[in-house]
């Protein structure tokens, strides 16, 4: 039997591909000049460090919240959330809880405090009172990690789209345009800096926001604005009957999903609090109290995105229905895609893909310039030019950066195409937990805590996290395994959260106590004040 062409699809939908792929493409482009066109006008000023990482500190509260909104809502919310919905029903949802109840510590705990404390990286903020090559080292090493694990999500995600919206089923085909992707993303990011991807972000989260809930008022009216009658069909055209109405469809039938679920509701509420590429948004507000509104605003933003995945997703399960959806190119991550083309048609389609394409697109650029910063910053400025690099050699330094991690999170998206782009979001955010919230807790709230603590937490837990991963069903020894055909998992859970986050704290701990090192306790003081009240910015 032949692959679908084009035509079969838009003759039979029920193929499981949707909508007409010239008419994506185009929507995509004109998405695409439009953003390049804004990213122009706004990047004349780029030449100071200031400008390149924080956009010189001049956006409001409200444009920051709604941009760090963009930088979160990620692939991984509007596919892989959607997707997992429509396939496990409760347990998908999930994820979409744990994303959101995250923002809490990152409200309560760390925008302000991150704010007044650092410049540009997350390493201003760990080095402040610790020495200073070391530590800002043991930042970027996280920051790269953490920011590459998480473009690979994005880069799968990209993949999925492709295959499913422009009809392109060969796996070079789709590699082909994840490279198209990525290369857009890094002129993004070499021209605009950080305030031409504030704007690309707002523009795809305001974008993004009315398309979900357009989507979700057309499906409610489809079954008389009754959302029982809704998961009464889900249910029905469900492989899963009833059960995806009810926890544990996907977690909790055995010790170890149980185990798993855990693992994941850790790593999903601690590790916002530890990405770097959303510290580094609470440099672009110029106060602690703007930083603080951001928070708000793009909590409440992504309160009603989430609260419409919930619709989203048991409505692809009740009209595309969960064989289709896993017998699409992109499975789970089609769900949202499939309804689109259900409820709305080929125009609707095209908005969605232009939608999907832009959240990719947005998020991986927060991501390069966080990356390009942090090394550019921490490890070429501070630890190789000692903290005397001129300024406009920096930031070259980080267009230069950027470029390079572009290349590589090409390959990697190439490499992991196929994956649920909400999983490997989650895997990222046990990286960022592991590696980073417990040294910067440390550092904002123990005095005692210095560089020995600093450098054991984040290499113990960045060290933990990986290991754990690579001996995991998640890169062998499963179906859905990055490695396909070989089995050496040692460690049973997907999510290394439960383990890795505990082991940071305790290594932050014991490298402390066990050291003879004794911190500043000037510079300890110093930075107290400096965290609460801003003075000395």
């Amino acid at each position: 039997m032949t692959a679908p062409t084009a035509l079969d699809v838009l003759a039979d939908p029920a193929r499981g591909q949707a909508g007409d792929p010239v008419l994506n493409s185009v929507v995509f482009g004109v998405f695409v000049l439009i953003t390049l066109y804004v990213v122009y006008r706004v990047s004349s000023r780029n030449s100071s460090t200031a400008d390149y990482y924080a956009a010189g500190g001049g956006f409001t509260g409200v444009q920051n919240g709604i941009a760090l909104s963009g930088d979160f809502l990620s692939a991984a919310s509007f596919l892989g959330i959607a997707g997992a919905i429509a396939i496990h029903g409760y347990d998908g949802f999930l994820y979409s809880i744990g994303f959101l109840v995250a923002w809490l510590v990152n409200l309560l705990l760390i925008a302000e405090l991150v704010r007044n404390t650092g410049r540009f990286t997350m390493g201003d903020v760990l080095a402040f009172r610790m020495r200073q090559r070391p530590v800002r080292a043991a930042a970027a090493t996280s920051t790269l990690v953490i920011s590459l694990f998480y473009m690979l999500a994005q880069m799968a995600g990209a993949g999925a789209v492709v295959a499913l919206l422009l009809d392109v089923h060969t796996k070079g085909g789709q590699a082909v345009v994840i490279a198209v992707v990525g290369l857009v993303m890094i002129f993004y990011v070499l021209v605009g800096g950080m305030k031409g991807t504030t704007w690309v972000q707002m523009i795809k989260a305001v974008v993004l926001l009315l398309c979900v809930v357009l989507m979700t008022v057309f499906l409610l009216g489809k079954f008389g604005f009754s959302f029982s009658a809704l998961l009464d069909q889900a249910a029905a055209n469900n492989t899963k009957g009833e059960k995806i109405l009810d926890p544990g469809v996907q977690y909790g039938r055995t010790p170890i999903t149980t185990l798993d679920f855990i693992s994941l509701s850790l790593a999903l509420i601690l590790g916002a609090a530890g990405l770097p590429h959303v510290l580094m948004r609470f440099y672009t507000v110029p106060d602690a109290r703007q930083a603080r509104r951001s928070v708000v605003w793009a909590v409440g933003t992504m309160s009603v995105f989430y609260v419409a995945t919930l619709v989203i997703g048991y409505g692809a399960s009740a009209l595309v229905g969960s064989e289709r959806i896993l017998d699409s190119t992109g499975k789970e991550n089609s769900a949202a895609p499939l309804l689109a083309f259900e409820i709305g048609g080929t125009v609707l389609m095209g908005v969605v893909a232009a939608v999907a394409f832009a959240t990719i697109l947005a998020v991986v650029a927060g991501l390069t310039i966080t990356a390009s910063a942090s090394f550019a910053h921490d490890v070429y400025a501070n630890i190789l030019r000692k903290g005397k690099a001129d300024t406009a050699r920096e930031v070259r330094v980080a267009r230069l950066t950027a470029v390079v991690v572009g290349l590589l999170a090409i390959a990697g998206g190439i490499m992991a195409n196929g994956q649920n782009v909400a999983f490997l979001v989650a895997l990222a955010f046990a990286f960022a937990a592991s590696a980073n919230l417990s040294t910067l807790l440390y550092s904002l709230f123990w005095r005692r805590f210095n560089t020995s603590g600093t450098l054991w937490g984040m290499y113990g837990g960045l060290g933990s996290c990986l290991l754990l991963v690579f001996f995991s069903p998640v890169v062998s020894g499963a179906p859905t395994s990055i490695v396909s055909g070989v089995d050496f998992h040692l460690f049973p859970l997907s999510n290394p959260g439960i383990i890795s986050i505990p082991v940071s704290f305790v290594c932050g701990y014991l490298g402390t106590v066990l050291s003879r090192e004794q911190a500043d306790p000037a510079m300890a003081k110093e930075m107290a004040v400096r965290s609460l009240t801003g003075i000395g910015r």
